[in-house]
């Protein structure tokens, strides 16, 4: 076995393998024999199938699985004993591909193409500054979030006219460009929403109705929103695309979930420790929980200032052009114009990630099995809270982030995560962070800016 690695540019390698029959002769005996004990051949007992005419049928797929076997061991290990930091994959040079006899004579050479990473040092220090703010809770989030949960705790009515945030249990029906009920249309009962209609004109024609009322309705206008349009008609978001009908809306019924009282024990199934008993305290907690909500946007923005920052501070060249051909080779539908309009951002994240794991092996940062399932569980709880904001038990949430992380889409996504987390902890750990105290609506035209 002979191998050999020449440098083609600062960031680009061509390793050589060669390999000749002494290198593989071995394995390919040891692969038919093995073949022979298992084929089940006619006119052959099993197990019992001569090595010569396994050898004979198979030989050259055998010889092909076994030096392709060997071939990828080689250069996996080649590249993890010369401590290469490779980006991709390597790429064979097809335009040196050599004809060979498959005949168990042959002696092999195979090139390889590699992108190697740039060498850099990550430079970050206490001169690095960013604005850590904090968002206050103004009071017309505070107000929504309050009315949500009283609602989710309150009672449901049948109020003679409808308002502003009941629901309308209504028959639609479809009408043609007459006016008239189109035979053979689209019908169905739905349930209507009113704080989801969007257009304020058609909501103003939806209040102040009462049962078996009938008035027309632009549907898709109304919800201007395809799923919601296609759910409320029982058709395909395709067709719901395409409608420009009219509807007749027929009344039902009228519902209407009213506000739970503020009283204690309304308190006790939000906050059932008795940590609430007056309206102060349940404002407070509120807030507490709502700001603790922001907190996840500033923690954002601080993120991605100092991911733009970093960025902007390591200028480290990539092998631009070996990447290019790597993810056309790896990506059969990736088009040309696919490549040309998304490769800037591929090679920004590309470089963030090499920064990433320069920090985290600088710093010798660990990320255990532990950290992942408290990540999956802290996910998971939040998700929760949107429903309601009494906490799972421990044991059940524990459970759930079990298996949630069994998928493993969501264990990669989640140890992505965790590492991400830990890096900017790391990174904020020596830079200088200023707080500042800023509204949340002043927060999101700063955050749009």
């Amino acid at each position: 076995m002979d191998i050999t690695q020449e440098k083609t540019g600062n960031l680009n390698a061509v390793v050589k393998i060669k390999i000749a029959p002494a290198d593989y002769s071995a394995k390919v005996e040891k692969a038919i024999k093995d073949q022979a004990k298992k084929a089940q051949l006619p006119g052959f007992r099993k197990g019992m199938v001569p090595p010569a005419h396994i050898k004979k049928m198979y030989g050259k797929s055998i010889l092909v699985e076994e030096v392709n076997n060997l071939l990828n061991d080689t250069l996996s290990n080649y590249i993890a004993e010369e401590k290469l930091e490779i980006l991709g994959q390597p790429l064979p040079q097809l335009e040196n591909e050599r004809e060979f006899k498959w005949d168990n004579t042959d002696e092999f050479e195979f090139d390889y193409e590699l992108g190697l990473a740039p060498a850099f040092d990550v430079n970050i220090s206490s001169k690095d500054k960013f604005t850590e703010y904090v968002i206050k809770a103004d009071q017309e989030t505070l107000e929504s979030r309050i009315k949500n949960i009283r609602r989710s705790y309150g009672k449901m009515t049948n109020p003679e006219v409808s308002a502003e945030g009941d629901v309308l249990y209504a028959e639609l029906v479809q009408l043609g460009a007459d006016g008239a009920v189109f035979e053979g249309g689209i019908a169905n009962t739905a349930t209507l929403r009113l704080d989801l209609i969007k257009d304020e004109e058609i909501l103003k024609t939806l209040v102040g109705l009462k049962k078996d009322d009938v008035v027309t309705v632009n549907i898709k206008k109304a919800l201007d929103d395809q799923a919601a349009v296609a759910k409320a008609l029982n058709i395909s978001e395709e067709d719901a695309a395409d409608l420009q009908s009219d509807f007749q809306l027929t009344v039902k019924n009228v519902n209407r979930l009213e506000e739970s009282d503020l009283n204690q024990e309304f308190y006790d199934k939000i906050f059932p420790d008795g940590s609430v008993t007056d309206e102060a305290a349940f404002r407070a907690k509120i807030t507490e929980e709502v700001e603790g909500m922001f907190k996840q946007d500033a923690e954002r923005k601080l993120s991605n200032d100092i991911y733009e920052d970093l960025l902007k501070k390591h200028t480290f060249e990539l092998p631009d052009e070996f990447l290019r051909r790597w993810l056309k080779a790896t990506n059969e539908k990736l088009t040309d114009e696919e490549l040309a309009e998304g490769y800037d951002d591929f090679a920004k994240n590309l470089k963030w990630t090499l920064i990433e794991n320069k920090i985290i092996k600088d710093n010798s940062i660990e990320i255990k099995y532990e950290d992942v399932v408290q990540a999956a569980k802290v996910k998971l709880d939040a998700q929760f809270k949107m429903y309601s904001p009494s906490p799972l038990p421990e044991d059940q949430l524990a459970q759930y982030a079990v298996q949630f992380l069994q998928e493993k889409e969501n264990a990669n996504r989640t140890f992505e995560e965790v590492k991400a987390l830990k890096t900017f902890e790391q990174i904020k750990s020596i830079v200088t962070l200023a707080q500042q105290d800023i509204d949340y609506d002043k927060f999101i035209a700063l955050d749009k800016g």
